[in-house]
Order: structure tokens, then C-alpha cells, then sequence
């Protein structure tokens, strides 16, 4: 059960915005959410409705606005992928969930920035931006996680009487699953076969309102760190041609471009929940006193912290980095950074869940309290291994990038 978030031992270290990943306007940024992240307190008992809420306290805190892009209400020109790592780290050092609201309304909506037309764009991305539409990611499936090819969801098209050659509907028909959001987003980016015999070649990409006939959402999922997922079921579900995304077929691409832009963001993520395990077992090692001492006086306490600290720093080398070439590619039109977001990704989630339980065994029993703030952490952190590709298949990602060097 989730309880509301306790106060933070301390403000969480600002000593990384001076690295030369950032500029003047990300340190701004930093400055003003870290004061408004720790000011906010939400029930979390209920994961659905406090996933409702944060999104409207984020919209409200002009916070989504980083989500978008200036032309359709966003903060920026174009999507930034310094900006999110530090949005989302901040975010899960203070509330997971909160971060889990924020890059949701980012993943959800990412494929409507980089593909959609001007219409999708103006009709979806401003009610974004705002907190008033929540948007959700609909690619993984029951035999089709990392796997994408094995995708079994079809989109049939339908042609309008007359024999005039110009599309009028599609019909889905499949089953999505683990989607986040599910059940309580407004809109769906949903992937699917076009071409049936094209493997990843024959996906395209919809959007689906959820109130469309023939899509039920009404499957939530329960998980070990309460968040809003559901299985989605399609059944002849009609949308009109006006709802591809991009160009048929080219949905696959698409997704892997969304998901390059935001992987580098879920390492911040897991960086924000291990600062916040560092700053809860240094706190309490001050605070704890045995055998007429504290537990920081120990030799065995200032190793394991020393050793915190090293996995938390070079963590966020490698997750700034791969947010900083990709910045700077998108200046140069565009350049993939599959790998080094491959790497912080494994990188920041691995070290954190090692940063987390070793937070824990310094508390001791208390650690394993329903309540305590590592108890929640060690939840929190562990799905991080897994979605958006699990660290198996980041490790592929880098071995292959490195073979082709």
C-alpha cells in the first residue's frame, strides 16, 4: 500500500547541474522544481487517483509543458532530453508515482509530437501539456514484449463504397498488455500490424480514443509498486484513417524513435529513486546509535556508503551523457544515441536496485516496514529493470552497437 511521501531527510544535491552536460536554462529548471517537487504531498493509496491527480498537479505547475513541444503549449522548441533527465529524476527522488505521471504524459504523447499531423498535434498535445488529456503507450503485448516482431494485433483496412482507393477506417483487433495508464488514459498510441506477413516492417501506429467502441480497459493489472496498468482488449475496434500516425507501415520506427528519446530518461529516473536511498541510509547512519556510537561511525557503514555513492555518480555520468548527444544530435539532424541510451539505462537501474537494498540492510528492520521510505523504494525500483526494455536487452543493444564499430 502506498502511503503519502514523508519528507526528505534533506534536499536532494544540486552539485551535478555544474557538470558541463547542462546549461543556464536546465539549471533554472532544476532550481525551480526541486522547491515545488518537495512542497507537494499526495495520498498514494489509491495508484489510479493519485496518478489522476499528479498529472493535474503537474499540469497545473506548468511542469508538462516539458512534455510538448512550443508550438503545440510546450516550455521549449522541441523536445528536451536534458530537460526530461532532470524533470524525472527530481520527480522520483520526492514520489515515483509522480515521476511515473509526468513521463507517461511524455511517452504517451512522444509519437504524436515526432509523427503526428498538424491536426493530432493541436487536437491532442495542448490538453497534454495542461494536464487535462492523460495519454498512454500501447505497444507491448502478452507474446510481445521486447520481441516487437512478434506483435499479433492487426489493423484491417476498410475501403468506403464508390472503389475510389482512398482508405476510410481501420478496424483493430488484438490484445495490448502492461500498458501504463491503461485504464485511466484519455487516448492510447496504439501499434499494430498492417501488414501481417511484414514483421516489423508491417507496423503502424493509431491513435485511440478511449472511449472508442470495440476497446475495453477495464483489465487493471496489480503489481508489487501500485501504478495504473491494464491489459487492453481490441474487438473490431473502428478508428478512421485519420487516426495513423505517421505513414502506414512505419510504425515500428516510430516507436523506437519515442522510445530513444525517453529510455535516457527512465536511467533518471532510477538516479532520482537511488539519490534518495543514499540521502534516507546517510540520514539514518547519523541518526541510528548502537553500541555507544552511531552507525556512520562504523568502518563497514562508510564503505557501503562510499560504494553508494560511486554506483549513484557514475550512473549519472552515463545518463547525462546519452541525454546530452542526443540533444546535440537532434542539431544535427537526428543521430541515434540507441546505444548510449542503452547503456545509461542499464547502467543507472542495475546500480540503483543495488543502491536500495544496500540502503535497506543499513536500516535494518525497520527497512522492511510497509511504510518506511526504502520499503517503498525497493518496490518501486525493481519494475525499472524490466520496462522499456529490460537489461537483457539493453546488454544486446550495446554488444551489437560495439560489434559494428
Amino acid at each position: 500500500m502506498h502511503v503519502a511521501t514523508p519528507p526528505a531527510p534533506c534536499p536532494p544535491s544540486t552539485a551535478h547541474l555544474a557538470l558541463p552536460f547542462f546549461d543556464d536554462a536546465h539549471r533554472a529548471l532544476a532550481a525551480g522544481l526541486v522547491p515545488w517537487a518537495a512542497a507537494q504531498e499526495v495520498d498514494e493509496t489509491d495508484d489510479r487517483a493519485a496518478c489522476r491527480d499528479w498529472v493535474q498537479r503537474l499540469g497545473a505547475g506548468g511542469w508538462l509543458r516539458y512534455c510538448v513541444p512550443a508550438s503545440h503549449g510546450g516550455a521549449l522548441p522541441a523536445l528536451d532530453s536534458r530537460a526530461l533527465v532532470l524533470l524525472r529524476e527530481t520527480l522520483a527522488y520526492h514520489s515515483p508515482l509522480a515521476d511515473f505521471a509526468f513521463a507517461m504524459q511524455g511517452l504517451g504523447s512522444g509519437a504524436i509530437t515526432l509523427a503526428g499531423s498538424p491536426a493530432q498535434q493541436a487536437h491532442y498535445l495542448q490538453g497534454v501539456a495542461r494536464g487535462e488529456l492523460i495519454a498512454a503507450f500501447a505497444l507491448s503485448e502478452p507474446e510481445a514484449g521486447s520481441d516487437v516482431g512478434a506483435m499479433k494485433a492487426i489493423a484491417e483496412s476498410a475501403y468506403p463504397s464508390g472503389g475510389n482507393g482512398l482508405k476510410g477506417s481501420y478496424f483493430l483487433t488484438g490484445t495490448k498488455t502492461w500498458i501504463s495508464n491503461g485504464g485511466i488514459a484519455d487516448f492510447y498510441c496504439v501499434f499494430a500490424k498492417t501488414d501481417p506477413a511484414g514483421g516489423t516492417r508491417g507496423i503502424s501506429a493509431f491513435i485511440v480514443d478511449a472511449n472508442t467502441p470495440g476497446l475495453d480497459t477495464s483489465r487493471h493489472i496489480h503489481v508489487m509498486a501500485p501504478h495504473p496498468l491494464a491489459t487492453l482488449q481490441f474487438d473490431q475496434c473502428a478508428v478512421p484513417a485519420t487516426a495513423l500516425l505517421g505513414e502506414e507501415n512505419g510504425g515500428f520506427k516510430l516507436a523506437m524513435r519515442t522510445l530513444d528519446i525517453f529510455r535516457a530518461s527512465v536511467a533518471a529516473a532510477a538516479l532520482g529513486m537511488a539519490r534518495r536511498a543514499l540521502a534516507e541510509a546517510v540520514h539514518h547512519a547519523r541518526q541510528r546509535r548502537m553500541f555507544g556510537q552511531t552507525l556512520a561511525d562504523f568502518q563497514l557503514t562508510q564503505a557501503k556508503i562510499g560504494e553508494m555513492a560511486a554506483l549513484v555518480d557514475s550512473a549519472a555520468l552515463l545518463t547525462y551523457r546519452a541525454a546530452w548527444l542526443r540533444d546535440e544530435g537532434e542539431k544535427r539532424g537526428g543521430t541515434r544515441v540507441t546505444a548510449e541510451a542503452a547503456m545509461a539505462k542499464m547502467t543507472a537501474t542495475e546500480n540503483a536496485q543495488r543502491v536500495i537494498d544496500m540502503a535497506l540492510q543499513l536500516h535494518g528492520g525497520r527497512g522492511v516496514e510497509v511504510g518506511s521510505k526504502v520499503e517503498s523504494l525497493y518496490r518501486d525500483i525493481r519494475s525499472l529493470r524490466i520496462y522499456e526494455g529490460a537489461t537483457e536487452v539493453q546488454q544486446l543493444i550495446i554488444g551489437k552497437a560495439v560489434l559494428q564499430e
